[in-house]
């Protein structure tokens, strides 16, 4: 692949294709996060019908492990929603493709793999995680 393709923005007359790209992965999403939500439900239930002492039971910790584990799967889940979310909005608003932090086109090859990016490679490497 030569430079030039590799560096390429993103083309607006893609926005159909972008649009159901954007669909499939919040459809993806949201079938995680309903999945996520009803593990922590489980969880939840079963701690509540064992009287366990997460502190002193062998077990307690493990399942005090989990239910974090799961809790923090899903806000990561609900944050690329809104991720997916603000890229449909920069697409109506026809400024998807553009790095929020700089201006410059964000590559198409990054914009393939993640389809939510709101900057360039460059500008999130510089934004504090």
């Amino acid at each position: 692949m030569s430079d030039v393709s590799r560096d390429a923005a993103y083309d607006p007359a893609g926005a159909a294709a972008v649009r159901a790209r954007l669909a499939a992965e919040r459809a993806d999403t949201a079938a995680q996060i309903a999945a996520l939500g009803r593990d922590f439900d489980v969880i939840v239930e079963a701690n509540a019908l064992v009287a366990v002492d997460d502190e002193h039971d062998p077990e307690g910790s493990s399942t005090a492990f989990e239910r974090a584990h799961v809790a923090a799967l899903l806000a990561q889940a609900h944050d690329h929603l809104a991720a997916l979310d603000r890229a449909e909005e920069r697409l109506a608003r026809g400024v998807y493709g553009r790095c929020e932090a700089c201006g410059d086109p964000i590559p198409a090859e990054r914009l393939e793999v993640r389809p939510a990016a709101s900057t360039c490679v460059r500008c999130a490497a510089t934004r504090p995680r």
